[in-house]
């Protein structure tokens, strides 16, 4: 038996409750992984985003199947299916925080840390991802403590806050969730100019991060775009072998437009002269102005096939997905970029950047580190 990540937002955990209790479902990008991953009788152990808590524990009852029929009303379509039966399930404000000591001083994964420490963020981004035995056997024996004995765990104002924000939007593609940023939230940016009070401490971080994918993708064999402002910098922190590997002009027959758009993402990774993946490093700067680029390349050159991605900070994460929830993002022809661009966690990046025989990999290995605001 397995005990594997099972990810609900407040809404759709409402719904699953509201509907029976008897199906949960993934996006279908996770169908491969369902396949392989999950088997009858295996556990799901269910966290809620917006609001990091754990609220319940459900029995796989079949094999993974695909339905396309909503179940999950106007909070999305999750076609990737399980018939499951409940084991615990809490309600919202019995829900337990990430930060309660049951949970923090039991999962092998924070215990020992200091609550600041944000690196667990990287551990429970995915969907289906599975626990090591012992985690997810004191995880399952913590939730039925609370079911028998359940504690009320008031939603912060901010929170209350950041779930008044969202909603749903009706699309030709279907039904996506958005997020309305408050004026508060745009005034802690920096509107996409450079902040000269920055340390320049700030900006080598940046600087390395760029550089640490430009690596990555260099050491898998791709060619590499950075900026032209930035190549000089970037290069610092490259190899004399991999140098070779940054090109000094885009080998593409774009418009003008789609190539100024092109050129100032901050990586690419080309092969065969085609965009294979695009990376945008929000360390400080606005978020919005990279996913801005991104959404004008998608627009500009609609049959372009390629994966798009927001690296930044962990404590950044929520940021980016309320700005990728924007609704102005969600008419796309493609598609809403919620399904189109994902979240790349520094811890993620360098992660992979330590990871033994890249040359012998190919750029699938992404897929487990990254993170969508549609799960």
């Amino acid at each position: 038996m397995a005990y594997l990540l099972n990810v609900f937002s407040p809404e759709t955990w409402q719904t699953f409750q509201e509907e029976g209790r008897t199906v949960t479902g993934f996006s279908e990008r996770r169908h491969k992984l369902a396949r392989e991953r999950v088997r009858n009788g295996d556990i799901f152990l269910c966290y809620l985003t917006d609001v990091s808590r754990w609220c319940g524990a459900l029995r796989v009852d079949s094999d993974v199947f695909f339905d396309e029929t909503p179940f999950f009303g106007d909070s999305g379509l999750f076609p990737v299916r399980f018939k499951v039966s409940p084991i615990v399930t809490l309600e919202l404000e019995s829900a337990i925080p990430m930060l309660d000591d049951s949970v923090w001083n039991t999962l092998s994964f924070t215990k020992g840390l200091e609550k600041t420490n944000r690196s667990w963020v990287g551990v429970i981004q995915n969907p289906l991802r599975a626990f090591e035995d012992i985690d997810g056997e004191e995880m399952l024996e913590v939730l039925k403590k609370e079911q028998s004995n359940p504690r009320i765990f008031p939603l912060t104002d901010a929170q209350k806050t950041r779930l008044s924000r969202k909603g749903v939007i009706r699309t030709l593609s279907g039904n996506v969730q958005v997020e309305i940023p408050t004026r508060e939230d745009e005034d802690m940016e920096s509107n996409g100019k450079i902040d000269e009070s920055v340390p320049a401490s700030t900006s080598r971080e940046s600087i390395k991060m760029q550089a640490k994918v430009a690596r990555i993708g260099a050491e898998m064999g791709f060619h590499i775009w950075v900026p032209k402002n930035d190549k000089s910098r970037v290069l610092q922190y490259i190899s004399q072998g991999l140098s070779e590997k940054f090109t000094d002009a885009l080998p593409f027959n774009y418009n003008d437009a789609t190539l100024r758009t092109i050129e100032e993402i901050d990586v690419i990774w080309i092969q065969h002269e085609s965009i294979v993946r695009a990376f945008e490093i929000e360390h400080t700067t606005a978020i919005y102005s990279g996913l801005l680029r991104m959404a004008d390349l998608l627009t500009l050159q609609q049959n372009i096939d390629i994966r798009i991605h927001i690296v930044a900070p962990t404590e950044r994460r929520d940021k980016v997905f309320s700005e990728i929830r924007r609704p102005v993002f969600a008419f796309l022809r493609r598609g809403p970029i919620s399904k189109l661009c994902s979240f790349l966690a520094y811890e993620s990046i360098n992660t992979l950047a330590e990871t033994e025989y890249l040359p012998h990999l190919n750029d699938s290995v992404i897929e487990e580190h990254e993170e969508f605001a549609e799960l």
